[in-house]
């Protein structure tokens, strides 16, 4: 696969976020970046990851501001190509004057992501660190920050190479035996390549746990609560936020409309979505609502069916609320049903998971919590080691497909020339986690939600 030519233009933007702030940073990449910073500061020579101090310089001569000028020369920097960063104030107006003299110098407006794609195609990173740079910046909490980094500094593609290498030596090894087939010694039946098969399987399947761990903690999950009025759906939400977000009454249907809240839960970010009573009603601002909470559940990760443990046990079975994601149903008011705490076997309610809580005591609350981790598939007690996106799930799966029918049309049929195809197939698959075959449109996508300035 042929990857498309990396740019000549020298390219430069602002760096730091919008805003004001006491430094504010330009960069430069490109061949032209030690001419333009010379033309801006007056400076000849810039010695390399030196600070030196200058004054930025109009067309006309005037000051547009100081500071200092760093030198970064390819290919030991971030881009691998030459690198010019100028740090001054961090005024918007200051950065955009600073800007638009580089650009007059020579220098293009850089694409979203252009630096970062540029030092995934001058080898400088490999696609799955690329990523994570923007992972790390946008990181919504401290778990997701140390395995962002993790990712950027090569954990998960180190863990991808492992396995992609052990499959090119079994790959090699079959063709091998392929190729030689007057040998005395059947090599394919010997039992060595069932085996080391089976083991890349397991080592698959153990980084495709690790992998789902890292995305969940990346992007986390919305989670819905939903229910007939006044089963304590607003109660729950500000136990779990820790704050009144939602108006809590013993009116009916006093929520009419989505409320959404953003928390963190043992390091993974959720969003929660509060929604309107389910019932029949002929107020149209509450048909709205509840139209608007039929919406939000077809769109949850994780829907929390909540049902007021008070009521007569009839209104309690009544059909379950559909939902495309997992489902878990929170009994409340135990405090005044007089039902335990905690998780209810399968046959409390229906088939469905239920958990007991009280939102006016917490109880129960913990073990919500930990249900909720588990629903959405967090395993019990895990931390991922890295991040992962969903292409990196997918990719991931595709190997583990592959090589699942590879094991099995192996052991049987015994044909060498199929496992050959297969063990190529996963290896393709792997690549596209690091970028080793990635096309165009997929490079374009990923770079594109990048900041301007990376």
């Amino acid at each position: 696969m042929t990857l498309r030519p990396i740019d000549t233009d020298t390219i430069a933007a602002i760096a730091t976020a919008p805003g004001r702030g006491g430094i504010g940073v330009i960069r430069l990449s490109g061949n032209q970046s030690q001419a333009i910073a010379a033309a801006l500061t007056g400076r000849s020579t810039f010695k390399p990851r030196y600070a030196h101090y200058c004054r930025f310089i109009a067309e006309d001569a005037s000051v547009i501001d100081d500071g200092l000028t760093l030198y970064f020369p390819a290919p030991g920097s971030f881009t691998g190509e030459d690198v010019i960063e100028l740090q001054g104030h961090g005024g918007p107006v200051v950065l955009a004057m600073l800007l638009e003299r580089c650009l007059n110098l020579g220098a293009r407006q850089a694409r979203a992501g252009e630096f970062s794609e540029r030092a995934y195609l001058n080898d400088k990173l490999d696609l799955v660190q690329a990523e994570a740079i923007s992972d790390l910046i946008n990181a919504q909490t401290q778990s997701a920050a140390r395995q962002a980094q993790a990712s950027l500094r090569g954990t998960f593609s180190k863990a991808v190479g492992q396995i992609a290498q052990e499959l090119l030596q079994l790959r090699m090894f079959v063709e091998a035996a392929i190729d030689f087939p007057e040998e005395e010694i059947d090599f394919l039946a010997e039992g060595s390549v069932a085996g080391r098969l089976t083991e890349i399987l397991n080592q698959a399947r153990t980084l495709r746990r690790s992998a789902k761990q890292g995305a969940i903690f990346r992007s986390g999950a919305t989670v819905v609560l939903a229910g007939k009025p006044n089963a304590g759906k607003s109660s729950l939400l500000n136990q779990l936020a820790g704050d009144a977000i939602a108006i809590v009454t013993d009116q009916p249907g006093t929520t009419r409309d989505v409320v959404r809240e953003y928390i963190e839960l043992d390091g993974v970010p959720l969003r929660i979505t509060d929604t309107a009573g389910l019932r029949t009603s002929s107020d149209a601002i509450e048909q709205e609502g509840i139209r608007r909470a039929h919406k939000a559940i077809a769109e949850a990760d994780l829907t929390l069916e909540l049902i007021d443990d008070t009521e007569p046990k009839g209104e309690q079975e009544h059909e379950s609320i559909s939902a495309t994601g997992p489902h878990l149903r929170v009994l409340t008011k135990i405090d005044l049903s007089g039902r335990e705490a905690g998780f209810c076997a399968a046959s409390t309610i229906a088939a469905t998971p239920s958990v007991a809580i009280s939102n006016a005591t917490g109880a129960g609350i913990a073990e919500l919590k930990q249900s909720i981790l588990e629903a959405i598939g967090l395993e019990s007690g895990a931390e991922s080691l890295f991040s992962a996106r969903e292409r990196h799930l997918t990719a991931l799966d595709r190997t583990l497909d592959t090589l699942s029918t590879a094991e099995a049309q192996f052991l049987a049929s015994g044909a060498g020339e199929l496992l050959a195809e297969d063990l190529r197939l996963a290896h393709d698959h792997l690549g596209d986690i690091t970028g080793k075959v990635t096309n165009d449109e997929v490079l374009g996508e990923i770079f594109s939600s990048f900041c301007i300035g990376k």
